[in-house]
């Protein structure tokens, strides 16, 4: 009984320390800009972003897309029917 408990305890230790290590090696894919600039008026309601840019979608139903840069690469409208 003794030699089974052991076992399970070294067991789960060297499972959380390979998580531990393996989270701690783990780099983000793609950081949050630190600066959105967007034009007066301009309300956000949500944010998505992929490695390569990010968007902004508006109160005024509009997408907005940037590079990482911060230029703007689209905009695209929303038309949402009743």
């Amino acid at each position: 009984m003794t030699v089974l408990t052991l076992t399970m305890i070294a067991g789960i230790t060297i499972l959380v320390t390979l998580v531990f290590i393996r989270f701690q090696d783990a780099t983000p894919k793609a950081a949050f800009p630190s600066q959105i600039s967007l034009s007066d008026g301009t309300t956000p309601v949500a944010f998505t972003q992929t490695k390569d840019w990010y968007a902004i979608i508006t109160e005024e139903n509009n997408i907005l897309i940037y590079d990482r840069t911060g230029a703007l690469i689209q905009s695209i409208p929303i038309k949402i029917q009743n």
